[in-house]
């Protein structure tokens, strides 16, 4: 007989947890929500707990002009969620906790404490820490040279450790799990599931729009490859003058300098609303993520489900549900005339350009909701809870 998921969450930051925890609960597989953000999943009070130390150990950096910075002190105030984390009790119903990368190594130890049988999933978002590290610094060394990412090497310690205590790493993405597998960890570790959209927000375009207009979406980095992407717009506008490019995301501190030979090339939105996004997504062409490193973007969700045409990496988690040709175009992220003719392509022929579209929203849009993505999680839980004893760790 299966056992039923009862899923303890907890995480420094919820990320899309809180689209998952919301699902669980609904489904009945909820036992707790422990987050540093607010409560924006509407989780029932008696299930949720704010992680208040590390929060206000964080809240001074929140709204600084330093990204960089921020992102920095978000692995540094670790010990303050660590700290909140080792005080807890489980609740006796859990038999699954779950959480994101940082934030497993007291939640994974707490499970082990309890003594019952608990299922630890981590939650990959990225690939594997000597994967991301190694991606990153590289094209950081090679554009921005003395410039360190702003992950330090005791955090990518920290997350290979989470990693050899779980029982399960969840992975958005093919991408992640071959990371994964290429760093030591068993194949069957590992287990694939991309993530879900909003099908509520973001729904199908009517058609193409008659001018070449893309978007990429996601923060201007080195490490998501839009050194490369603008470089390719340049050689499209010489064959599609009236061509567009819109860029949705703030501007990261290893790109400060990048950024500064495109002013004016692109239109740029900070951050925006999720209805706002899904109306520049209609008016668009097709979807551009050369990504070096992604754990799976959540924009390729929203933009399959709006219908649009891919033209992305397999770094970018983007062959989990795109195939070349199909649904899109898979290219190499640092391959500017392919990204360039990838761009040039969809926009001349129209006929692809819709068959493309449609393909996407039947892939990766219809059918794809948060829902179904949390179903998937909960039957495999069910599963391997089922058919093995969760491992413990040696205190």
């Amino acid at each position: 007989m299966e056992k039923k998921p009862l899923i303890t969450f907890a995480g420094m930051a919820s990320w899309y947890l809180n689209h998952t925890a919301r699902e669980a609960e609904k489904l009945g597989s909820l036992a707790a929500y422990w987050m540093g953000n607010k409560n924006t999943a509407g989780i029932p009070g008696s299930k949720y707990k704010r992680i208040w130390p590390y929060h206000l150990a964080q809240k001074a950096f929140y709204h600084l002009p330093f990204p960089n910075f921020e992102e920095q002190m978000r692995w540094k105030n670790l010990p303050f969620y660590d700290a909140w984390v080792k005080r807890q009790a489980l609740p006796p119903s859990t038999n699954v906790v779950q959480g994101p990368m940082g934030s497993c190594e007291a939640l994974f130890a707490l499970a082990n404490k309890s003594g019952g049988p608990i299922l630890k999933v981590f939650d990959a978002p990225n690939s594997h820490p000597n994967s991301l590290f190694r991606i990153w610094q590289s094209e950081c060394d090679k554009y921005i040279p003395g410039y360190q990412i702003p992950m330090d090497l005791a955090t990518k310690k920290k997350i290979s450790r989470e990693i050899e205590m779980a029982d399960m790493v969840l992975c958005p993405s093919f991408f992640v799990r071959d990371s994964m597998i290429a760093n030591g960890v068993p194949e069957d570790k590992c287990f694939v599931s991309h993530f879900g959209v909003d099908t509520k927000i973001f729904t199908k375009r009517e058609s193409p729009p008659d001018n070449p207009r893309f978007i990429a979406v996601g923060s201007l980095t080195l490490r998501k490859g839009q050194q490369y992407l603008f470089r390719a717009f340049q050689e499209v506008k010489r064959h599609l003058p009236n061509a567009e490019l819109v860029c949705v995301g703030g501007i990261r501190a290893d790109f400060a300098e990048e950024i500064k030979k495109w002013s004016g090339t692109f239109e740029h939105h900070e951050g925006i609303s999720h209805p706002k996004l899904a109306q520049l997504l209609k008016t668009s062409t097709a979807f551009v993520l050369n990504s070096l490193e992604e754990g799976f973007a959540r924009v390729l969700s929203e933009a399959m489900a709006v219908g649009l045409p891919i033209i992305a990496s397999y770094e970018s988690g983007a062959t989990t549900v795109v195939r070349d040709g199909i649904e899109g175009t898979i290219i190499r992220p640092t391959d500017i005339e392919a990204i360039a003719e990838a761009m040039i392509r969809v926009s001349k022929d129209r006929n692809t350009n819709i068959n493309m579209g449609e393909a996407s929203f039947i892939a990766g849009g219809k059918s794809n909701t948060w829902n179904d993505y949390t179903k998937r999680l909960l039957n495999e839980y069910s599963r391997r809870m089922t058919s093995t004893t969760s491992t413990t760790i040696p205190k």
